[in-house]
């Protein structure tokens, strides 16, 4: 391969010895994962808001960010279970660009490998241990869940990803909700042969090994808008596209038919500022049929300190380098306005 080998990096087992968890961290995911599993069974009613930066970009930002949430999650308890978003890897269209937290922990400084997995490995544990939340991360790279398959509750296989055999085969293993989006160009069938994937048992080599994958039945779908063929966006989150997904979960005979709107992407042509109102009208088609307030089961949102976002370099505290972010105040209204206009 025309490659140069940097060096070596420790293996997960080795990193995981190196920055091991505290039997009260194990215990909150533990408790916190199996209160997610219970809502994508319907055995809870409750929506999932998993909401927070683009990308976790700077650990100081991303904790008082997250710690904010703290006393927001206790007054909306009963309506709404909040998963932070801890976003480590960052999907890039053309390869460039910020990568995210794994691979530059300085953002403005040169890739740095083996500092971003011990970066991201500390930001989820601190999050667990100083705020009780445990998170959600996009698995963007298979190979590298295991650096982080103790710490986290919830996956996402993103728009790129979720047509890949080596997503759909890892999410299979995963013993926590993963979510599958629907493809850039929004055929949903694709989406649903990937939850078809992730449900089922395999057989596949993973990280050197020959494994056999128990499957997971809380793996389900996640609708983020799409691009037509002129590159125009278009939404799908809209009444009649969740009746229709609705109708496609009984056709497949899919275990735990569910669905989570992100609020943002091209369901909002990337413009943030739409996203309280897409997540209101979602909750609106939820009280007008029954079968779509049983499949919604929660919403994505890209929210952070302040208000849209700004180039790498820009330097203001809790702002989005990458993908434009809701603001905190209109984040924490937002919530309050969920759990208010959740039908019951």
């Amino acid at each position: 391969m025309k490659m140069d080998l940097i060096r070596k990096l420790p293996d997960p087992m080795e990193t995981k010895e190196m920055y091991p968890v505290t039997e009260e961290i194990s215990a909150v995911v533990e408790r916190r994962t199996a209160e997610l599993k219970a809502i994508f069974t319907g055995e809870n009613d409750r929506m999932v808001l998993i909401i927070g930066p683009c990308s976790a970009d700077d650990e100081n930002s991303v904790l008082d960010y997250i710690a904010r949430l703290v006393s927001v999650q206790e007054q909306v308890k009963d309506r709404v279970f909040i998963v932070p978003r801890v976003y480590t890897n960052k999907p890039r269209t053309t390869g460039e660009g910020y990568k995210g937290l794994v691979h530059q922990p300085d953002p403005t400084g040169r890739p740095d490998l083996f500092r971003g997995i011990i970066a991201t490995r500390e930001l989820h544990m601190r999050v667990l241990r100083e705020t009780g939340f445990v998170c959600a991360d996009e698995m963007l790279y298979p190979e590298n869940y295991a650096y982080l398959d103790d710490l986290l509750g919830y996956v996402a296989v993103g728009a790129r990803s979720v047509e890949d055999q080596q997503h759909r085969l890892t999410a299979s293993a995963l013993d926590c909700p993963v979510g599958m989006k629907n493809p850039t160009s929004g055929d949903l069938t694709v989406m649903m042969n990937s939850i078809l994937a992730a449900q089922h048992s395999h057989a596949f080599i993973f990280r050197g090994w020959e494994g056999r994958s128990a499957g997971n039945p809380c793996a389900h779908a996640i609708l983020r808008g799409y691009i037509n063929r002129q590159g125009v966006t278009h939404p799908n989150y809209h009444y009649e596209t969740l009746l229709h997904l609705s109708d496609l979960y009984a056709k497949w005979a899919l275990q735990n038919p569910a669905v989570v709107i992100d609020c943002n992407h091209a369901n909002s042509g990337k413009n943030p500022f739409e996203q309280p109102r897409i997540l209101k009208e979602v909750l609106h088609s939820c009280r007008c049929s029954g079968a779509v307030r049983k499949l919604v089961r929660g919403f994505m949102v890209e929210s952070y300190l302040e208000d849209g976002s700004q180039p790498v370099d820009g330097g203001v505290y809790g702002k989005s380098i990458t993908d434009a972010c809701l603001g905190w105040e209109k984040t924490e209204r937002l919530i309050y306005e969920m759990a208010e206009q959740i039908p019951g």
